[in-house]
């Protein structure tokens, strides 16, 4: 049985003895178990439910390590995903949660502790080159900690018709003018394959290797109320889509693309709106447009909506310095977007997938 006993400690707190740490080791309850201490903990996002780690396994066939703290008194206490991504190309890492916005331990101080603790002396034993923690929080740990993403929240009204009434002019011409141009939205599974149609096409379009379908119709299988697939359609074909997650009182848009071709009629402000509509009638009183970088092209068209920032924490333990995990827009790939956009799009979507798998 694999321990954390560098943290078993016996305190006392005000005359009360308080529960301390006495085992981490790979999780091996059941789902439920998981998933009910992840929900009740400050951090908590969709990519914590242990739901993932199928995902994870059946689509990249990634090692998922899971793993639980458990108090003196037997308790589960604190639980860490997490997901090893080696590859000759790009390297050895471990990271909670890859391809996603969020991770980290979740739990009580303790647990937390101990959790990290566990991670670092296995990517030091394992030969990692780096360990990234992505948490939506600050965690009471001692690691070097990079604010290079934030995330973005708009506050939602309860009606439509005060949506529409925040937001300003030009913006809500925007919205309008898809609408104008005979543009319609669908939710439903059923939108999965022309979501991926969109979106393996714009990202050729931008450089980067797509992800496979079978990560899209998987998250559609798995989560089948929580995962939102949306797509604009226009003259029959689908122009604009999007894959978003809802946990608590929160919907995130994970992933959306639309088409350059149609960038004049801005079907991608309508599908924001209707993903936001939508989560409105259900009564979520937030919308989180997703990570970004700080004053990118991207953070400008999320600010617009009348968002506020949120900073992120990402934890990272590296081997050597100046170590971080790989990303197309790094100087050293920057040939990679280059000839990427000249592959015909079913060429890069049949190759990309075998690329971005181990890009985490």
């Amino acid at each position: 049985m694999s321990q954390a006993s560098d943290v078993l400690r016996d305190e006392h707190q005000g005359g009360q003895r308080r529960r301390v740490i006495e085992r981490v080791e790979r999780f091996a309850g059941v789902a439920a178990e998981w998933d009910g201490l992840a929900r009740n903990a400050p951090g908590f996002t969709h990519f914590h439910l242990y739901g993932w780690r199928a995902v994870v396994e059946r689509v990249f066939g990634h090692e998922c390590i899971y793993l639980a703290a458990y108090d003196d008194a037997g308790a589960l206490a604190g639980v860490l995903p997490l997901v090893r991504v080696k590859s000759i190309l790009f390297g050895h890492f471990l990271v909670s949660m890859p391809f996603l916005n969020y991770g980290g331990p979740l739990g009580t101080s303790e647990a937390i502790v101990a959790l990290v603790a566990h991670a670092s002396k296995i990517a030091r034993e394992s030969g990692v080159k780096l360990l990234e923690l992505r948490s939506r929080i600050e965690l009471p740990i001692e690691m070097p900690v990079s604010h290079r993403k934030i995330t973005v929240i708009l506050e939602l009204p309860n009606s439509e018709p005060a949506l529409m009434k925040q937001l300003d002019a030009k913006l809500r011409s925007q919205v309008r003018r898809p609408q104008k141009e005979g543009v319609t939205m669908k939710f439903g599974a059923d939108q999965v394959a022309p979501f991926f149609e969109v979106f393996a096409h714009h990202m050729r379009d931008l450089g980067t290797p797509t992800q496979s379908r079978l990560l899209f119709e998987t998250i559609a299988a798995i989560f089948p109320d929580d995962a939102w697939f949306g797509c604009a359609w226009y003259q029959g074909r689908p122009v604009a889509c999007g894959c978003a997650f809802h946990w608590g009182d929160e919907l995130e848009m994970t992933w959306a693309s639309s088409l350059n071709e149609h960038k004049r009629i801005a079907p991608n402000m309508l599908l924001y709106y209707r993903f936001m509509e939508r989560a409105i009638e259900r009564g979520i009183a937030k919308f989180n447009f997703g990570r970004t970088s700080p004053n990118s092209g991207t953070h400008r068209f999320k600010t617009q909506w009348g968002t506020h920032d949120e900073q992120l924490f990402w934890y990272d333990k590296a081997a050597t310095a100046d170590v971080k995990t790989p990303s197309p827009t790094d100087s050293g790939y920057s040939w990679g977007p280059r000839i990427w956009k000249m592959l015909p799009t079913p060429v890069a979507t049949m190759l990309g997938p075998r690329i971005v798998r181990y890009i985490p």
